[in-house]
């Protein structure tokens, strides 16, 4: 069923409407009719706030658990309240100094990314992920270093002085000179270029023979930029802190569904590919529920925004997952605020 838009609610339904959101997101229970009429907001029976009720009820955007005579937003009325009624609250100046002073520990930028996925996931409740930069760093050189008999450490360095190892197997009978000639050759392409850029280079001068590596060498250059790949690819791109927040007082009743996210959860390049659409969104976006396949069993929300660099290219995305009654408000502003932060401190 489409959403109704706002205009066709009357001024009684919108009001009764957005006070049965803003009741079940704080407190996770079904608002019913004797709830909304002894807060006097209203100034109306049970009966006619039931009536009204059954109204929203049949236009698709609240529905009535079996288990409850109150009411809860369906996903459909739970858009409609976030896309045109929810007042967002901005962070106080204690939550952006709290925010900025976690971030701003000294150390390398995983460091950050970690602790920006924890400190997303305290200020929501819920679990925060950071979906990591895709960098493509400039380098200077690779070296292939024997370790001892058939094994041999690729380290890597990258002109910001980075430096990564991975473990090289080698073929019997390698020699120390096939080694060298191998890491003069690969370190003559990666200079100033990123690693994806060499192998390119390096792979159409190998195929078409103009390079002058005998075949030993020109087997540990294909090795050397073989096991840079592949662990490229296993490499987790996505950071997810706070999954036992999600296992809270009100979830205990419905441990299926919490079941079913904490299992999405674990699939972490679903979750990525979904963290990923949001990396040409202008503002924060809102996954709620079945509106993306992924959460259609869990019934979960998405809150992610892309953060950028100084010069405002996009490098990665953050955001929060968690049940459908999440704080929209009070989160959204939020992880735009992170988001900025993250982006200032990577510079």
């Amino acid at each position: 069923m489409p959403t109704p838009p706002l205009t066709e609610l009357s001024d009684r339904a919108r009001e009764i409407f957005r006070l049965v959101v803003e009741g079940y997101l704080e407190s996770g229970i079904p608002v019913g009719s004797r709830t909304l009429a002894s807060e006097g907001v209203l100034n109306l029976s049970p009966a006619s706030i039931r009536s009204v009720l059954s109204e929203l009820e049949a236009r698709g955007l609240l529905a009535a658990p079996h288990t409850s005579a109150g009411r809860m937003p369906t996903e459909s009325g739970l858009r409609l309240f976030v896309d045109g009624m929810m007042q967002v609250a901005q962070p106080s100046a204690e939550e952006r100094a709290a925010i900025e002073r976690r971030l701003a520990q000294p150390g390398p930028i995983e460091a950050a990314i970690e602790a920006t996925s924890a400190v997303l996931s305290e200020i929501s409740g819920a679990a925060g992920m950071v979906m990591v930069p895709r960098r493509d760093a400039r380098l200077a050189q690779m070296s292939l270093v024997a370790l001892d008999q058939g094994r041999a450490l690729a380290v890597l360095v990258g002109q910001d002085g980075s430096v990564e190892n991975r473990l090289l197997h080698l073929p019997a009978g390698t020699g120390s000179s096939s080694l060298q000639e191998a890491s003069n050759y690969i370190s003559a392409h990666l200079a100033g270029r990123t690693l994806a850029e060499a192998a390119l280079g390096m792979k159409a001068e190998i195929a078409s023979g103009r390079s002058a590596l005998d075949s030993a060498s020109r087997d540990l250059v294909e090795r050397g930029l073989a096991i840079w790949s592949e662990d490229a690819a296993r490499r987790p791109v996505l950071i997810v802190r706070g999954q036992a927040k999600l296992l809270d007082d009100t979830a205990l009743g419905d441990i299926d569904r919490v079941r079913s996210l904490i299992d999405d959860l674990e699939n972490k390049q679903s979750v990525a590919e979904l963290l990923d659409s949001a990396r040409e969104a202008e503002a924060t976006r809102i996954f709620i529920g079945s509106e993306n396949r992924l959460f259609a069993l869990s019934g979960s929300s998405v809150i992610a925004a892309p953060y950028r660099d100084r010069e405002g290219r996009v490098v990665g995305v953050l955001g929060v997952i968690g049940p459908t009654r999440l704080n929209y408000a009070r989160i959204v502003p939020m992880v735009d605020f992170t988001a900025r932060s993250l982006g200032r401190r990577i510079g």
